[in-house]
């Protein structure tokens, strides 16, 4: 689960990182009135929504006088924001945060996220703050720096230094560095998260460092441990539909295919777009049902699927292992009955009671058609969706 900016510093403020002062505002006339609570005479009125890139895209905006923060705030409110990062429809705009301006002198790049090839933490910096920092790594990799941290040892002390060292940072802000970088460390541990970014993070003329930016993921599975977090969940942020799967406790992740599939295991899920891909088709969706697939769930999990206007097709994958083939097929049956599929259906499943379940499926008299094994399944149902095509 993603954290809006204004959230993020507010959760950085309390566990002592320096940040801008700065208030959130959902009206022109409050982002005006934010500026004149703030003080100063710059500012900067940024777009809150769940993506980066927002500067190139006109979701971060200058302002040297209150009129010109309301108009600034006026352009974003209630629009949809598009960059490199949220696809060609957007994200809306439903509030911006009003800044106080920085003096910048040094831009630079810091985070924390997870190393899965060796399970530890990995503190990441860049004397390149304020970019693209995949962009970064593609073209100057020589100027990512990163340290791991065993999780058992906590991140030491020498681990920051080396980073601020080579960083280029000197005397006092030196010792900043290993303190903030502490407090991220910190915050990540006992906040649950799989991310934590600032970009840029920035030395001031004064020589002080000041994370301008806040970017906190938390890991969804552990938000059960955080009412706190989860308060914050914005649903205005999210595809409509991966936000409809989470209320049945489906798994669900959109894509850009025609070919709509149901699976249950994630690894089954992987490996049937995976097979799909291999023979000339393109999958619309990841979806696990789940071990414990229910006739209720698989009802859930047609409508869903099919509320998608592209899709043409829908490959249903099921291995019975937990749950019994033969109660799945009743459910694929009374969802094709109840949801009025007008695409075609393929069908593989193999596990515990299948050949009752083909039985099943055999008798329904619904046009679903069978399939021997994943290959079968999916070189049928990319046949189906050509066809549909012509």
């Amino acid at each position: 689960m993603n954290l809006h900016e204004y959230q993020a510093k507010d959760v950085f403020r309390s566990y002592g990182i320096p940040v801008p002062g700065g208030k959130v505002a959902a009206t022109p006339a409050e982002a005006g009135a934010a500026a004149g609570a703030l003080g100063g005479s710059v500012w900067v009125v940024k777009a809150q929504v769940h993506a980066g890139g927002r500067g190139k895209a006109g979701g971060v905006k200058l302002a040297r006088d209150v009129p010109a923060v309301e108009a600034a705030a006026a352009q974003m409110l209630g629009k949809a924001l598009v960059t490199a990062q949220t696809g060609p429809e957007g994200l809306p705009v439903e509030r911006v945060y009003v800044e106080a301006g920085s003096d910048i002198a040094r831009e630079m790049y810091l985070s924390l996220t997870l190393n899965r090839e060796r399970g530890w933490i990995a503190l990441i910096a860049s004397s390149s703050g304020g970019m693209d920092i995949e962009e970064v790594a593609h073209k100057t990799p020589e100027r990512i720096l990163s340290v791991t941290v065993h999780p058992a040892a906590g991140l030491a002390a020498h681990q920051a230094r080396e980073l601020a060292f080579g960083l280029g940072l000197e005397g006092a802000q030196v010792g900043e560095f290993t303190a903030l970088a502490a407090a991220l460390y910190r915050l990540y541990i006992e906040k649950d998260l799989s991310l934590v970014e600032v970009n840029p993070l920035i030395v001031t003329s004064a020589g002080k460092l000041l994370a301008l930016d806040a970017k906190i993921n938390v890991d969804a599975n552990a938000l059960f441990r955080h009412p706190d977090l989860a308060q914050l969940r914005d649903t205005s942020q999210e595809d409509p539909m991966e936000r409809r799967a989470s209320e049945h406790d489906l798994n669900y992740v959109s894509l850009d295919g025609d070919i709509a599939c149901m699976v249950n295991g994630a690894g089954l899920a992987m490996a049937t777009m995976d097979l799909i891909k291999l023979h000339g088709g393109r999958p619309a969706n990841f979806l696990d049902v789940g071990g414990g697939a229910t006739a209720e769930r698989v009802t859930a999990a047609f409508e869903l699927i099919l509320s998608n206007a592209k899709v043409r097709a829908v490959l249903v994958n099921i291995f019975g292992g937990i749950v019994r083939c033969d109660l799945i097929a009743e459910g694929i049956i009374k969802a094709v009955q109840k949801v009025g599929v007008r695409v075609p259906v393929v069908v593989r499943l193999e596990g515990t009671n299948a050949d009752a379940a083909r039985a099943l499926l055999a008798k329904s008299g619904l046009k679903i058609t069978a399939a021997t094994d994943l290959t079968d399944a999916a070189r049928k149902v990319i046949g189906l969706t050509r066809k549909g095509r012509q």
